[in-house]
């Protein structure tokens, strides 16, 4: 007789009724924090073994299904959309104001105010947190961040000073907030070229 069939193995007690009742399976209740904005990314229609098939070789269908695909959703932060637009928007009107009433270079006012008119192409993206519409808005808002810069350095004392700073804080805050809305989504996108690549 072997060794296993002269000591064999006592059957396993089952778990008290207190006990097991007490013991719940884990749950994920998926809420979502108030501040964030959720978008869907497309589904892929098959899964990565079917579209290996039985003809792909071993090799080319574990790969396939090892890939981590990417996730279903995008989590927008939507503090960063209104933080952004509050620097749009102040960074539109202090413009229109400053050329017109506050500072203008010429008693009077100058059609410099018309700088601001690149800014409201992108109120509309912005207040709907149109990915596409914030991040070339992020890359336009560099050119007010360099025209406060050299304003500080180069007009003469006065308001002109102040209003220059506050563009450039302006400028800053929807530049990085653009940049850290958008970022999530660019994270998506690389993952899915990176899944595009490992089925070529």
């Amino acid at each position: 007789m072997s060794e296993i069939n002269r000591f064999p193995q006592p059957p396993s007690a089952p778990l008290p009724t207190e006990l097991a009742s007490s013991i719940e399976p884990p749950t994920s209740t998926g809420i979502l924090p108030t501040t964030a904005r959720v978008v869907s990314v497309p589904a892929e229609p098959q899964g990565a073994l079917n579209r290996a098939g039985g003809n792909e070789p071993l090799a080319a269908q574990t790969v396939a299904a090892t890939t981590e695909s990417p996730p279903a959703a995008i989590v927008l932060n939507i503090a960063l959309q209104r933080i952004a637009v509050v620097c749009l928007f102040g960074l539109f009107f202090l413009c229109l104001l400053w050329e017109i009433w506050l500072a203008p270079l010429r008693p009077g006012g100058t059609l410099l105010f018309l700088k601001a008119l690149p800014l409201a192409f992108a109120m509309r993206g912005t207040l709907r947190g149109s990915l596409y519409t914030i991040q070339w808005a992020s890359m336009l808002v560099l050119l007010y961040l360099m025209e406060g810069v050299v304003r500080v350095m180069s007009d003469p004392p006065g308001p002109s000073i102040a209003l220059a700073w506050v563009e450039i804080v302006l400028a800053t805050g929807f530049f990085f907030s653009s940049v850290f809305y958008v970022r999530p989504a660019k994270k998506v996108a690389k993952a899915l070229q990176k899944a595009e690549k490992v089925k070529r």
